[in-house]
């Protein structure tokens, strides 16, 4: 089962709803048990960087992400989400994030209009798993306005506004999209599947290295 983290925030009955049009089995839970007896975490995200990363401390679940990220569990991070991954923010202060992948989240300082609303293209940077399922130049939908300053080793796609910023990154079980793939229609389904099979790819390696042993 893939859990969908409910900390009270976040597009999460757009995602439900993706990952069910997929007929891929999802829960939406805040239930630390339930988290960490999921096969794979999806931690979504909307508004302000700081307000996401109380919520998630005042719930205790800082610690069941950690852990998850620690075990090479897959975690998918959307927008917000995706942000959170990282060591701080600079909206509305300084707040320390995860501290999961390197780099601070920074406000678009382009004359664009800011927020970033709207679909934009896909440039993929690096080899991946999801990269396969859509191809380059790829239109998905973003809200947001700010980005993060990713270590160029975890970048997996960007995309143009202004400024060349990461659209995808990825380190290890991590995997975080700065856009909203439940928005994008066919081709953020098939990003989602392609996540789906990751997580289903890790699955079936361990059962059968339980079957070997």
């Amino acid at each position: 089962m893939i859990a969908i983290v409910d900390y009270g925030l976040g597009n999460l009955g757009s995602v439900v709803k993706a990952f069910r049009h997929l007929d891929v089995p999802v829960t939406l839970t805040g239930d630390r048990e339930a988290l960490r007896n999921a096969s794979a975490l999806v931690l979504p995200g909307d508004g302000a960087f700081g307000a996401a990363m109380e919520e998630l401390r005042e719930r205790s679940l800082v610690p069941i992400l950690l852990e998850a990220e620690t075990a090479g569990k897959p975690i998918l991070g959307i927008c917000v989400g995706m942000q959170l991954f990282f060591d701080e923010s600079e909206e509305h202060g300084r707040h320390a994030g995860l501290g999961l992948l390197r780099g601070r989240v920074r406000r678009f300082g382009t004359a664009l209009p800011v927020p970033h609303m709207g679909w934009n293209r896909l440039r993929w940077r690096a080899p991946h798993p999801v990269r396969g399922a859509v191809p380059d130049g790829a239109h998905v939908y973003f809200v947001h306005s700010y980005y993060a300053e990713a270590a160029p080793e975890d970048i997996v796609a960007t995309s143009d506004y202004g400024i060349d910023f990461p659209a995808i990154v990825a380190r290890r079980s991590l995997l975080g999209m700065q856009f909203h793939p439940e928005k994008s229609q066919a081709i953020g389904l098939r990003l989602i599947e392609a996540f789906v099979a990751i997580v289903q790819g890790r699955r079936t390696g361990r059962l059968a290295a339980r079957m070997v042993r």
